[in-house]
């Protein structure tokens, strides 16, 4: 057999893993107004769900690591799988139960699980064939993730999203007879999330009964920690890098509906197609960007795109009406391919660091919990939002440096030829 034949099913099983975690935090803007509705929650305690989630990334980025440098990426992947599947599983009783915090639970369960996918998933991805196509490997096992985007907020819309009773029938009934109507619209989720627990299971077994081809024949050493990851000056770029562009996407994606509707004037409905349009530029821009790396060095891609970003974001800081809102779909098809670009190039050359460089790059995801807070501030302290978009024009700015110098490998010889030669 081929080595190309050898990887080619493993490679199949691994970029499903890309559709599958996507697919689950896209419905995320799909549940959040939905559980709103059903526990009638405050905007605060409605935003717990992204931080559940977010939490569940953070804690479990190193565990994770861990797991992978004692058992392997399959243990990893496996174990991440089940941990997806027990979480989804548990939504059933939290439906029954009519607990927020029961659902809150259950995400973070689910974000253990995909912290894990993510930390073995990523770095087995880009080194599953030849190293100089590691780049553009991750990028397309990435871009179905971008497909995943684009399918579940029109799904979960039609499947869980189902037509509850009006508001003023709702407040015309006793509190035992409206906690029961909303309890029946809070069951909804009990059997999109049981279809996704059965899925992940059956996954799971294909992983369990295929061979992976063993990739990590770096030596191990006892002494190496997530100190010595951090060492390599190329990998800590990467973590800053990642979590600017997490927090990037974050202000772009979720706070894109709100700046149609304040700035523009969108009602609801054209601001959600629109946020559609977002999905799809995403989409579309992973699978060009893999093509383009045929022909243009990744990490020099990179630096283009983040340079077009910067200049977008200053468009939506500065302009009026719909050249602003083509902007912002603009920037989501130009950022498309940097988590996958700076996670490659983050675990370039980094040996028996590798599984401990992969954690701090999925732990660096808490970026998407910290930035927006500023994004909302400059909002309410300014009341234009259109000043906010300061915040991902920092975040590009800090990617553009990763691309042009903070991705270097530096080693020994490196340094002894900067010493002589500083300047260039």
């Amino acid at each position: 057999m081929s080595k190309s034949n050898k990887y080619l099913f493993p490679f199949i099983l691994i970029t499903s893993l890309f559709f599958l975690w996507g697919f689950l935090n896209n419905l995320n803007p799909i549940l959040i107004p939905h559980l709103k509705r059903a526990f009638s929650l405050t905007a605060l305690q409605a935003s717990l769900v992204d931080f559940a989630v977010y939490i569940g990334y953070f804690v479990m980025a190193l565990p994770a690591g861990i797991i992978m440098r004692k058992y392997g990426y399959k243990a990893g992947i496996i174990t991440g799988l089940l941990l997806f599947a027990t979480g989804a599983f548990l939504f059933i009783p939290a439906a029954n139960t009519q607990l927020y915090i029961f659902f809150l639970g259950a995400l973070f369960i689910i974000a253990c699980g995909l912290a894990i996918l993510e930390t073995a998933a990523n770095p087995y991805a880009s080194l599953l064939g030849s190293p100089e196509k590691s780049t553009q490997r991750l990028n397309f096992a990435q871009s179905f993730n971008g497909l995943a985007a684009a399918m579940a907020p029109v799904i979960g819309a039609r499947v869980i999203m189902t037509k509850g009773l009006p508001d003023e029938q709702l407040n015309a009934m006793t509190d035992a007879a409206r906690k029961i109507a909303l309890a029946s619209e809070a069951s909804t989720v009990k059997t999109p999330y049981f279809i996704l627990g059965c899925i992940l299971l059956v996954v799971a077994l294909f992983f369990a009964i295929t061979k992976l081809p063993a990739i990590n024949k770096h030596e191990k050493s006892e002494s190496k920690t997530v100190f010595h990851a951090l060492r390599h000056r190329h990998l800590s770029w990467a973590v800053a890098a990642q979590f600017f562009y997490v927090g990037a996407q974050v202000c772009i994606l979720s706070f894109f509906s709100l700046y149609a509707m304040t700035a523009v004037g969108f009602d609801r409905e054209k601001a959600g197609d629109f946020q559609g349009g977002c999905g799809l530029a995403f989409m579309v821009g992973r699978f060009a960007g893999t093509f383009l790396m045929k022909y243009i060095r990744p990490v020099k891609l990179l630096s283009i795109y983040a340079c077009i970003n910067i200049l977008l974001c200053a468009v939506v800081v500065l302009g009026h009406g719909m050249v602003t809102i083509y902007a912002l779909i603009g920037i989501a098809f130009f950022m498309s391919i940097m988590f996958p670009t700076i996670f490659a190039l983050g675990i370039k050359d980094l040996g028996s660091d590798t599984e401990f460089g992969s954690s701090l790059l999925i732990m660096s995801i808490v970026g998407g919990a910290l930035l927006p807070p500023a994004f909302g501030y400059i909002t309410d302290v300014t009341k234009n939002i259109q000043f906010a978009y300061a915040v991902p024009l920092t975040c590009f700015v800090i990617i553009l440096y990763y691309g042009m110098k903070g991705h270097r490998v530096v080693t020994k010889t490196t340094l002894q030829n900067e010493a002589i030669l500083p300047g260039l």
